[in-house]
């Protein structure tokens, strides 16, 4: 009986992955220009997926290997500004379902929060952590975790608050519903509000949400459907492996979204490669 072999951790981009993210770069110095020599655009990149992977700060990058750090978070911000790994995300997005296919019957939405030590955009006092700084991830996923879509906000944001706008930043067009096509949303109760629940019923979801006050039952119910909200936990554990997002360092809001798109660019990339 064969199994299947778990794809290696990525640090340095794939040949198939770079030729679908470097077009969205732009042009590289061209060798010979005058001035200082330049550093391979892969270089950087690989030097910001060591970022995102190990939580470094940027001068601790090691030089050799990928870049100097002040040039890497350069060009980092550069890319941040033209929304390269926003591009990125939804390239990628393309990608899967073109080579998978988006499992769009089953999807789960949840938030997580983390710290955020050094405060900035989008962060608040947590509520289940003494109040300290912290941010909290919105996201919804397929059936089998890919992120479909994340919100950034400050820890001590209700869940319901960003639902609707969660679900509506899916990076790709969803179908259209019929009979053979229905989309399940699986959510917990800090989703039970009746905006919430019209909103999502508007945009055509079967919704599998369990109520506020509602007993725990003895024996669980037996559902031709069972409800699947583990399935974006699981993604939130995906996204808090890499140690940039398990703590927050980036006191600017497109900066952190610009990791978590990256992060979602290499979870996207090992489901294709293991499915």
């Amino acid at each position: 009986m064969s199994t299947k072999t778990a794809a290696p951790t990525i640090w340095h981009m794939p040949d198939d992955l770079w030729s679908l993210i470097a077009p969205l770069l732009g042009a590289e110095k061209a060798p010979g220009t005058p001035g200082r020599p330049a550093v391979a655009f892969r270089r950087i990149f690989d030097a910001i997926v060591y970022v995102l992977r190990t939580g470094c700060q940027w001068q601790a990058l090691p030089r050799q290997e990928y870049a100097p750090g002040s040039t890497a978070h350069g060009r980092f911000r550069q890319w941040v500004k033209g929304g390269v790994f926003e591009k990125a995300w939804t390239v990628l997005l393309a990608y899967y379902a073109d080579e998978v296919g988006i499992d769009w019957q089953w999807q789960a939405l949840d938030g997580a929060i983390t710290k955020a030590p050094l405060g900035g955009e989008a962060t608040g006092p947590s509520p289940v952590d003494r109040a300290k700084s912290g941010t909290k991830r919105s996201v919804v996923t397929d059936r089998r975790g890919a992120p479909l879509a994340v919100v950034v906000t400050g820890a001590n944001t209700p869940d319901k608050t960003v639902a609707l706008e969660t679900v509506d930043g899916i990076g790709v067009p969803r179908p259209e519903k019929v009979v053979y096509r229905l989309h399940h949303l699986c959510l917990d109760k800090g989703y039970d509000y009746e905006d919430v629940i019209a909103g999502m019923l508007e945009r055509d979801y079967i919704l599998h949400l369990k109520h506020r006050g509602d007993p725990v039952p003895e024996v669980a119910p037996e559902k031709k459907h069972p409800a699947r909200r583990w399935v974006v936990e699981r993604t939130h554990a995906w996204h808090n492996k890499f140690r940039r997002l398990l703590v927050r360092w980036e006191r600017k809001l497109d900066s952190y979204k610009a990791m978590i798109h990256l992060a979602s660019v290499l979870i996207l990339y090992r489901l294709v490669i293991t499915a």
